[in-house]
């Protein structure tokens, strides 16, 4: 028997782990932390309803840590097969997780030193040396060119478009005469974003198990650019800093991409860019690497490289350095990870900056319900910052456009040319989107669609 199981991103868009199950292999596509509420944080503790040790490989999508980060634990609790991924995940992969582990640590240390933590002693879900362990295991495969990660599992990779490195994965079950064929959509990225390609068309398949992570809704029809250089100058107006809580990988280096080229345009002045954040430095260098895989239209840039490049681009690695940026009066503009401000240097900016009212926050992505940055969204006026609350006199400011992930519209887009699947399963989504979604295939296309519950099974059957 075929079976597919979900462990994660059932419902929810965070936590992402599918268990694919052949008579003769076990593979889990994408291992990652659970994010936002606190019911789902706390199954990050939960022991897996199976053995570790029985899978035989891990297939990754892409490095953010709600797709990767639950990893280390997985090794730590028996996991030793290999970890596929795509050349440039397997590079950002070990600096995200060395990152999420040293956060773990620090947010674990600061709960002991504050006495806030309901455990005693607090302690982190995994460590560096844990980090080490699964670092081990990684081993990357071409896009486009097939792989046996266990058994009759096949896979290849097509790019996603949503972060370097990003793909959806293509699977082949060849067994019997005909393989039964099975796409994993990943996070599916925007068309004409900056910085990244257009997603690939999705291959024919028997199975799609696609994201819905704006199911429900579209971007708007704002440019980035536009959009961000109303941002940039009401938050001038306005005598403050301008906040942005921002993933360190991806999208750190897409806004300041993005700010150099409203510079290089005169649209903007050219005022400080702070960013906090020694992974994002580190990973610019990767991007440098894989400049080929990079979109740079707007701009008469050479690589992504450059990004940091300029006197106004000033980094905060150390922690005393971070520190000296709460002297910063404005103009300026201050990136710091996470991008839902579950941990990072963002939270000292946010505890600092909030009760200012001529400070900007933007909000640069999905907020997933049960964060900070979905608390700031909805307009709470206080939110809970290492056992505070925290006034917020800030001004919120939504930039939808420079998300990562398709909007309803681009998803159907993506959809378009495929051929109806025998069912589709509408995953990496709150309940709403996921359903609009679903609703919309089923009318409009007459697709069998459904969305799982967590922890459901269902059998898969090959064509006759």
């Amino acid at each position: 028997m075929i079976q597919l199981t979900f462990y994660g991103a059932a419902e929810t868009v965070t936590g992402s782990k599918y268990l694919l199950e052949a008579p003769d292999g076990r593979v889990l596509v994408d291992c990652g932390l659970f994010q936002g509420q606190k019911e789902l944080r706390v199954r990050n503790w939960d022991r897996l309803p199976f053995d570790a040790a029985s899978v035989d490989a891990v297939v990754l999508t892409h490095a953010h840590i709600d797709h990767i980060g639950y990893l280390p634990r997985f090794v730590k609790t028996g996991f030793r097969g290999p970890v596929f991924c795509t050349p440039a995940t397997e590079e950002l992969a070990e600096i995200l997780l060395f990152d999420s582990a040293r956060n773990q640590e620090s947010d674990a240390d600061y709960a002991n030193k504050k006495g806030f933590s309901k455990h005693h002693p607090a302690l982190p879900l995994y460590d560096d040396r844990d980090v080490v362990d699964t670092l081990r295991l990684l081993k990357s495969a071409s896009p486009r060119e097939w792989f046996n990660p266990a058994g009759s599992i096949w896979c290849r990779y097509h790019d996603a478009g949503h972060l370097l490195g990003s793909a959806m994965i293509e699977v082949e079950i060849r067994r019997g005469p005909k393989p039964l064929r099975i796409v994993f959509s990943g996070d599916i990225g925007r068309y004409d974003g900056p910085l990244y390609h257009d997603p690939a068309p999705p291959p024919a398949c028997d199975y799609l198990i696609c994201e819905s992570t704006y199911g429900d809704r579209d971007h708007g029809p704002q440019r980035v650019l536009d959009q961000l250089c109303d941002v940039v100058l009401t938050s001038i107006r306005r005598g403050g800093v301008m906040l942005v809580a921002s993933f360190a990988v991806g999208r750190a280096q897409q806004l300041i991409y993005l700010l150099r080229v409203l510079i290089e345009q005169g649209r903007i002045p050219e005022i400080p860019i702070f960013l906090d954040s020694p992974m994002a430095a580190s990973a610019t260098g990767i991007f440098s690497k894989y400049a080929a895989d990079h979109d740079l239209v707007e701009s008469k840039f050479k690589g992504p490289g450059s990004v940091l490049d300029a006197r106004n681009v000033r980094l905060a690695r150390t922690v005393n350095e971070s520190k000296r940026i709460n002297d910063v009066m404005g103009p300026a503009v201050i990136i710091a990870s996470s991008g839902m401000m579950t941990g990072g240097r963002i939270l000292h900016h946010l505890k600092q900056r909030l009760p200012d009212a001529r400070t900007t926050v933007v909000l640069g992505g999905y907020q997933a319900v049960g964060t900070r940055g979905r608390d700031l969204q909805e307009g709470r006026k206080s939110i809970r910052i290492y056992g505070q609350d925290v006034p917020v006199r800030a001004a919120v400011a939504e930039m939808s456009s420079i998300s990562g992930h398709a909007g309803r519209s681009e998803l159907l887009r993506w959809l378009g040319s495929l051929p109806s699947p025998r069912r589709t399963f509408i995953t990496h989504g709150e309940l709403g989107p996921a359903t609009m979604l679903a609703d919309t295939l089923r009318a409009d296309r007459g697709w069998d669609v459904v969305i799982p519950r967590m922890e459901q099974t269902f059998a898969l059957e090959a064509m006759p």
